[in-house]
């Protein structure tokens, strides 16, 4: 059996690849994702890719079609096809949302009318269903309107509509929707505080035990699946061609009782909706969160869900019960564990890195717009990964370098250079790191980088001593530092040269090179007053000899 999963690579899309590459039956599995992952890694390299974005930048017909051929030309062959694609952020643009979620979801129903294609299973959601006001468990009968005020919940209950109209036009179609609840894993944790939390949220606090006492909304109830039993569910209705809807939750419901148990020792105070409720939507609209208020009306809202259905229908049992799939959740934000997927990042200047060091939020610096960054299929995305990791991995010995410099010779009449060249350097060097984060290559770990400058410049002795100020050391660092320049002028130039395949400001990367012009030139004055001074002091030593 041939299975394409239309998202691989989040959340969702990692653990699915992990069910479907264990079970014998798959015979083959297609990836399709804006930004490929490392796919020699697992569960990645079980799987065929194919980059492709479903939801183009703008709505023209001509653009639609295109996209939507190109789909269903992969999609040719495969017996199931799992949709998991969903944006989340960013929920201050709604317009582009809405182009991936909604009108995603139809290039990729009609996508696979067009191939032929036997089963779509698509990720609907407990956020689908129409609100309640009572704790009266629902089935899969229950109206799907969605939550009005919820951005998510709207996306989802018109998703639905996609499918409706989808079994209506191709009978012959099985079109199966997975009504998950909320879908945690430790490997999840860094992304889903970028997602949900924001920058300015000390994710400490989010330590089971960690918090005296814990305010929370009267009647907030939460359902919660693990990523991996979410993907059996998705792994048995591909192997059995199962139809409709499917809820799929842990057993157990989560009541603030529960929340405050598992995160402050079970003091918990239960405060009324409506006072929270403005003080989330002013802080989603200051941008100190992440989640707007239809998160909280979400939660407030939807239904007790009954999971009889895929327990009966397809034997499906979670693994992972609710406090403990939570449990691990927050363990794994708190830790920061996964790589953050950049496919649904919020890229304006305001958002900062939730990475938390030194008790201060890194910004990284974003070259322009880049949530259209892909990596187009005439481009070898390894290679191109292994150039800009390279390449990243020089650049931050070579900016740890200068500061080094920069500390050391403060007391010259070089120091106020080399700490302006010190800051400017480290600014290209988070520029490239953003845009391997915008492309979804991997990059090296520090501590390999480290090892990179180690291999390359080591430090340098005399006589078997560590210098540390003699007159010859700034001419040799200059020179170390020259030669990491001209390579940096070239990686600028390279982006520059790419930047319309990648869908990357080009005029950013032209401002970038010729800052690394500008560099050359004042290491080369920095230099000329380093020789100079060596070889003033090298001659009084020589005379005095």
């Amino acid at each position: 059996m041939r299975v394409a999963v239309v998202g691989a690579t989040g959340n969702v899309g990692t653990a699915v690849l992990r069910a479907l590459a264990a079970e014998p039956a798959i015979t083959s599995i297609l990836g399709i994702a804006r930004r490929l992952p490392d796919t020699g890694a697992h569960p990645y390299a079980a799987a065929e890719w194919v980059p492709m974005d479903i939801a183009p930048s703008t709505d023209d017909t001509v653009a639609d079609d295109a996209v939507i051929d190109r789909l269903a030309t992969a999609l040719t062959g495969a017996d199931a096809v799992i949709h998991l694609v969903w944006a989340i952020q960013p929920n201050h643009d709604r317009e582009k949302m809405r182009r991936t979620n909604v009108e995603g979801t139809r290039r990729v129903a009609e996508a696979c009318a067009r191939a032929g294609v036997g089963q779509l299973v698509c990720a609907s959601s407990w956020a689908a269903y129409s609100p309640v006001d009572d704790d009266v468990p629902r089935d899969e009968s229950w109206a799907t309107g969605g939550i009005p005020s919820s951005h998510y919940g709207v996306d989802k209950a018109a998703q639905e509509r996609v499918l409706d109209e989808l079994e209506a036009a191709h009978p012959e179609l099985v079109v199966t929707r997975m009504r998950t609840a909320l879908i945690f894993q430790a490997d999840a944790g860094a992304q889903i505080a970028r997602y949900f939390l924001g920058p300015w949220v000390p994710l400490a606090v989010l330590r089971p035990g960690a918090l005296p006492v814990l305010p929370l909304p009267s009647h907030l109830r939460l359902h919660v699946v693990h990523a991996d039993d979410a993907a059996q569910a998705y792994l048995q209705v591909v192997l059995q061609r199962a139809r409709g809807a499917f809820n799929v939750a842990a057993d157990e419901v989560l009541w603030p009782s529960d929340l405050a148990r598992i995160l402050d020792h079970g003091r918990g105070v239960e405060i009324s909706p409506r006072l929270i409720r403005p003080l989330v939507h002013f802080a989603w609209r200051a941008k100190l969160l992440a989640s707007d208020a239809g998160w909280l009306d979400m939660a407030m809202g939807v239904p007790v869900m009954d999971g009889s259905r895929v327990r009966e229908v397809l034997g499906w049992r979670p693994r992972h019960d609710a406090e403990e799939t939570l449990r691990e959740m927050l363990g794994g934000i708190v830790r920061r564990e996964g790589n953050p997927s950049p496919s649904m990042r919020p890229h304006d200047k305001q958002f900062r890195d939730a990475a938390d060091i030194g008790g201060r939020h890194r910004e990284h610096t974003i070259p322009g717009d880049v949530m259209a960054a892909h990596i187009p299929p005439h481009l070898d995305g390894r290679l191109l990964g292994l150039y800009l990791a390279d390449h990243l991995a020089g650049a931050t010995g070579g900016s740890n370098r200068i500061e080094r410099m920069a500390k050391a010779y403060a007391d010259t009449s070089m120091g106020p250079e080399l700490a302006s060249l010190a800051a400017e350097i480290v600014e290209a060097r988070e520029a490239l790191r953003s845009v391997i984060e915008a492309l979804g290559l991997p990059q090296r770990p520090l501590r390999q980088a480290a090892t990179w400058v180690g291999e390359r410049v080591g430090r340098l002795k005399l006589n078997g001593r560590v210098v540390t100020r003699s007159p010859l050391t700034p001419v040799l660092e200059l020179e170390i530092m020259r030669s990491a320049v001209n390579g940096q002028l070239g990686l600028w130039q390279t982006l520059t040269d790419l930047a319309d395949d990648l869908a990357l400001p080009r005029e950013r990367f032209e401002e970038l090179a010729n800052g690394a012009r500008g560099f050359d030139a004042r290491l080369e004055r920095l230099h000329e007053t380093a020789r100079a001074t060596a070889f003033t002091v090298g001659t009084k030593v020589g005379a005095g000899s």
